[in-house]
């Protein structure tokens, strides 16, 4: 059996992953989406701010990014913008029939699940936590944006009372952080229990956050995983 440090490279059906087995009946997996020109080793930075014990899975996304790397929607002439939400519902749906699926076969519970994504995988959590609330416990999003087309979502409270970890950079040339602090508005309003990190940086995560990641995810492994 790996140990925490040892993260196994895995494929099943189309899908390629990175995984880590969590503390055994521990009941926690947090699934990672890297940002876009990212892989499945991209987001294995931050599992070095993450409390021990919970099983950890990063998946690469499904489509080619147009430099290098991946992302997680399909580019065209038109995609320049950021990507709405109905953009990513395809990516959404595909990951968790692959969790499913995977999950049956190797018999590992996806059934309740956290999400922690960076730029475009911070909008992949919010996207697939919207569509799904029922699957998701806790979402952590780092640099990224909230998804046009999410607002009538939220106000239907989907995130009602459920953990959310924001961060970002002010000086964030990528992503202004102005998406941010909106993001956080319409989050709270949706009754969602936020917590946000903002610091004087640019398009990554300061010390000072991933310190809050840390702290965020202990006191979510800290709580019974259940099913709604």
């Amino acid at each position: 059996m790996p140990t925490e440090t040892e993260p196994q490279l895995l494929t099943y059906q189309n899908w390629t992953f990175r995984y880590r087995p969590g503390r055994e009946n521990f009941g926690h997996l947090l699934v990672l989406l890297h940002g876009l020109s990212g892989d499945e080793t991209s987001m294995w930075f931050f599992t070095r701010s993450l409390p021990p014990g919970g099983a950890l899975l990063a998946p690469r996304a499904p489509f080619p990014a147009p430099e290098a790397g991946y992302s997680w929607r399909e580019f065209g002439s038109a995609n320049k913008e950021l990507p709405s939400l109905e953009q990513l519902r395809p990516s959404v749906d595909s990951l968790l029939a692959f969790l499913d699926g995977w999950s049956a076969s190797a018999h590992v519970q996806t059934e309740v699940i956290h999400l922690m994504g960076f730029s475009q995988g911070a909008a992949m959590t919010y996207a697939f936590a919207l569509l799904h609330p029922e699957r998701v416990h806790a979402i952590a999003a780092l640099s990224g944006f909230l998804l046009a087309g999410a607002e009538p979502l939220l106000e239907q409270r989907r995130l009602d009372g459920k953990p959310v970890f924001v961060s970002h950079g002010s000086q964030d040339e990528m992503v202004p952080v102005e998406l941010a602090r909106r993001a956080v508005s319409f989050l709270k309003a949706s009754g969602a229990s936020v917590t946000y990190c903002e610091a004087e940086t640019g398009h990554k995560v300061s010390s000072d956050c991933l310190k809050g990641v840390e702290s965020f995810f202990r006191s979510i492994y800290n709580q019974p995983v259940t099913p709604d």
